[in-house]
């Protein structure tokens, strides 16, 4: 099934470990099978890991950019998922991070890494990072 990308003019995306820029009109990517493909707003720099939810989304992050390396990824993953459900309490939370460790060990790490953002949405609500109903990473307007 194709994978249809609407890109804005200048948007950033990484394609297989590749980073791609769009020119300076709005385009549209088909991609015919299967690749990693993560959008500028989706890519998480090392100084953001900051919090334990990012501590999770990093290294599933990388394990989607480079599949054949996940397995160098994995440990630190499982760490981090370990420490962050055993302070946490919210049952629906902790489903969440079961299902990201079920999509982990099925090597579908976009399914993990999407719902990692909802672990960082939960974070920073309760730290107060964030007015409630914001997405994490998202702006506002």
């Amino acid at each position: 099934m194709p994978l249809k990308l609407s890109l804005k003019p200048g948007e950033k995306f990484v394609l297989n470990g590749a980073v791609v820029q769009n020119g300076d009109r709005r385009g549209v990517l088909v991609l015919q099978n299967k690749a990693s493909v993560l959008r500028e707003k989706d890519i998480m720099q090392v100084e953001e890991v900051n919090t334990p939810a990012r501590r999770i989304y990093f290294p599933v992050m990388m394990m989607y950019l480079d599949e054949a390396g996940a397995s160098q990824f994995y440990d630190e993953f499982v760490r981090r998922l370990s420490e962050f459900m055993g302070a946490i309490s919210n049952p629906e939370v902790l489903a969440d991070c079961v299902t990201i460790s079920k999509h982990c060990m099925a090597r579908e790490y976009y399914k993990a890494l999407m719902l990692c953002r909802k672990l960082i949405e939960y974070e920073d609500e309760r730290l107060g990072n964030v007015p409630k109903g914001v997405s994490a990473g998202r702006d506002p307007g």
